[in-house]
């Protein structure tokens, strides 16, 4: 794979800027993501290849160092300081900085940034199962990150909360206690769980 190919790849002509590439795979990698086409192996192969390549120009504009700090610094302006809170239940705050990047290569950096976006889109549309799956596939590939784990437990919680009012009693304890078990020592999370549960005793 040489310089020419991976600019093709992407769409973009060759010497483009660092922003964008960067954006150029950000716009490709959601349309191709396996996440987005499950069980589509021609979009899981196009993923693969994008992801190459934008590796391989990532490599050649500058040190990784350089990538990391101006990663980050883009991401920062495009998320401000804010708290979001989809249509009720447990919060997904974001302070400053907006997403912690911690020990996260460029790529991992992108790809939970664009979770993180398409998580709060599926929480508040109230698409939990798809929610759970996207963060379930995101805490496999950086398994490291506790805030994905945050995440995670969320989007188990607001499942749980579903269940209880389509009356899935059993099924709702179930995700009620992966969330705990998932993020153990958040006291909001035990605080909002506790709450659901005495909700779901009142029903019955």
């Amino acid at each position: 794979m040489n310089l020419a190919e991976c600019y093709r790849i992407l769409g973009l002509e060759s010497g483009a800027s660092f922003d964008a590439i960067k954006a150029a795979y950000r716009r490709l990698a959601r349309r191709y993501h396996p996440d987005v086409n499950p069980g589509n192996q021609q979009a899981k192969d196009k993923f693969i290849e994008l992801t190459e390549a934008y590796r391989f120009l990532l490599s050649t504009i500058g040190s990784p160092e350089a990538t990391t700090q101006r990663a980050n610094q883009r991401t920062d302006r495009e998320n401000p300081p804010a708290t979001s809170e989809p249509s009720g239940g447990t919060r997904i705050t974001r302070k400053q900085p907006s997403i912690q990047f911690t020990n996260l290569s460029p790529l991992e950096q992108q790809l939970k940034a664009n979770s993180y976006q398409q998580l709060q889109q599926m929480l508040k549309e109230q698409r939990f199962p798809r929610a759970i799956a996207l963060v379930e596939g995101l805490a496999k590939r950086i398994p490291q990150d506790t805030e994905v784990k945050q995440w995670q437990a969320i989007a188990y919680q607001r499942w749980g909360r579903q269940l209880i009012q389509e009356r899935q009693f059993d099924k709702a304890r179930i995700y009620l206690k992966k969330a705990l078990r998932t993020d153990p020592h958040n006291r909001s999370l035990w605080a909002e769980v506790e709450r659901d549960f005495r909700y779901m005793e009142q029903l019955f």
